[in-house]
């Protein structure tokens, strides 16, 4: 059984950088797709990037060039590094997962299968 497992959320100055960890049990994020959502109170889920299962990566067009997403050599850990953090960068950040490739429709939350508790990032101004 998948079970994802984030780290690393906290409380950061605008300008500032953090890094979330998910760790995969049961799970190899190369062979299929990896991402990182989020979610503020009253909205949808957000997806902010993913990476493909032959290793290309995808972001939203609001984190481009701040945000990198990447995986271990050992392929069971997903990583978000998030640098020249905003406040509107404050959410709930969920790793998820699936089998399979997620290809140009990475930004579904739907067809993501295994999803992590959510860890929280707050950026203050």
């Amino acid at each position: 059984q998948v079970q994802l497992v984030e780290f690393g959320g906290g409380s950061v100055q605008a300008g500032g950088s953090l890094k979330l960890s998910c760790t995969a049990s049961g799970y190899t994020f190369r062979m299929d797709c990896g991402a990182w959502f989020r979610q503020t109170p009253g909205k949808a889920l957000e997806a902010v990037a993913a990476v493909h299962s032959n290793g290309s990566t995808t972001y939203t067009n609001s984190v481009k060039g701040r945000f990198t997403i990447s995986q271990d050599n050992a392929e069971t850990t997903l990583y978000l590094q998030m640098n020249s953090l905003e406040p509107d960068d404050t959410a709930i950040y969920y790793c998820a997962a699936v089998f399979g490739s997620c290809g140009s429709t990475w930004y579904i939350p739907g067809q993501y299968r295994y999803w992590g508790q959510g860890t929280q990032v707050t950026v203050s101004s």
